[in-house]
């Protein structure tokens, strides 16, 4: 059953000061629990079309979307191809990551705090944390943990998966928890539980996170009018990378035109770069909502310039996490 706490969005207040003043056509590609949808609509946008892939969203969505009627559409979907919902948009947000909504639900098999059925899916179709858990080789499962999670102890994680599932398979979430805190140590006070690193990483996986979020931000870049904003919210280090990589890569450049003038931005990228650094909660939001601690802000405007069509491979998404020395047997 949907949980009935309320789920805060991160990063609210910031995201709406920078995308300011809202007007025009919105997108918003992870809909979730629809509060960046509600703000976009009460700060001025004529219509927000929210994009979620989790039919639990839909669900929830059904007691109050009827308020914003003619102003707020749901698309069942991947935010990979968000420009396939409209021709053209104003602005588009995406806040990555798995959601409250979905890490307070023990059968949804997001949280390694609950015990549930290993599951992670998001859309509730195709292969489950347990189907993955259960099948892939070693080697496999030590790249996914140590690329997508950056767990230095994927390989002696990996290794007891395998040994363990021949003698009983991986079915619920505070069993595979338990072998990976067998496996490195239990966690100290203060520190991060000794599952996180490997519970994302196959929460990634399952979803195919990193995909989606490239595929999410080429979608963005076409469907953007000149003049669109591109508001992106991270929770972790390696979405961030992406993100700042992708801005880099398709962001203006600073040239001079002789070595005495200054460095001047020349318009020959599809965005302009609005935050140099990343924004983070302020002091207020930490209290409010400590699962903001982590979370990072980058906002970018869409220039007049034609929307880059090139392989994903022209650019290296940094999922390496990094050398391999640091891979432990």
């Amino acid at each position: 059953m949907p949980d009935s706490a309320p789920h805060i969005p991160v990063l609210l207040r910031p995201l709406i000061e920078a995308v300011s003043p809202v007007s025009g056509i919105w997108i918003d590609g992870t809909f979730g629990a629809g509060g960046y949808s509600r703000a976009l609509v009460d700060a001025g946008a004529t219509r927000v079309i929210g994009i979620d892939r989790d039919p639990l969203a839909h669900e929830m969505a059904l007691n109050w979307i009827g308020e914003y009627a003619g102003r707020l559409d749901l698309v069942e979907g991947n935010f990979a191809n968000l420009d396939q919902v409209v021709e053209a948009a104003d602005g588009v947000v995406l806040d990555l990551g798995v959601s409250s909504m979905q890490l307070d639900q023990a059968e949804r098999g997001f949280s390694f705090m609950r015990d549930g059925p290993l599951d992670m899916r998001m859309a509730q179709s195709g292969q489950s944390a347990a189907g993955l858990v259960n099948t892939a080789s070693e080697e496999t499962l030590a790249d996914i943990l140590y690329i997508y999670g950056e767990e230095r102890q994927s390989r002696r994680i990996a290794r007891a998966i395998v040994q363990d599932r021949d003698e009983q398979p991986f079915e619920t979430t505070l069993q595979l928890a338990g072998l990976i805190e067998r496996v490195i140590g239990r966690t100290k006070p203060g520190q991060a539980h000794a599952a996180t690193r490997s519970f994302q990483a196959l929460r990634i996986a399952v979803n195919d996170e990193y995909g989606a979020l490239w595929q999410g931000l080429m979608a963005a870049e076409r469907v953007l009018k000149p003049g669109g904003l591109l508001a992106i919210v991270t929770f972790h280090s390696i979405e961030d990378r992406m993100v700042k990589r992708f801005f880099q890569e398709h962001g203006e450049k600073k040239v001079k035109v002789n070595r005495y003038a200054a460095e001047a931005p020349v318009m020959t990228q599809p965005f302009e770069i609005l935050t140099r650094k990343a924004i983070g909660p302020d002091a207020q939001e930490l209290v409010e909502n400590p699962r903001a601690r982590s979370s990072k802000l980058r906002v970018a405007r869409r220039t007049s310039i034609e929307a880059r069509e090139i392989d994903s491979g022209e650019i290296a998404m940094p999922l390496v996490a990094g050398p391999s020395k640091y891979r432990k047997s």
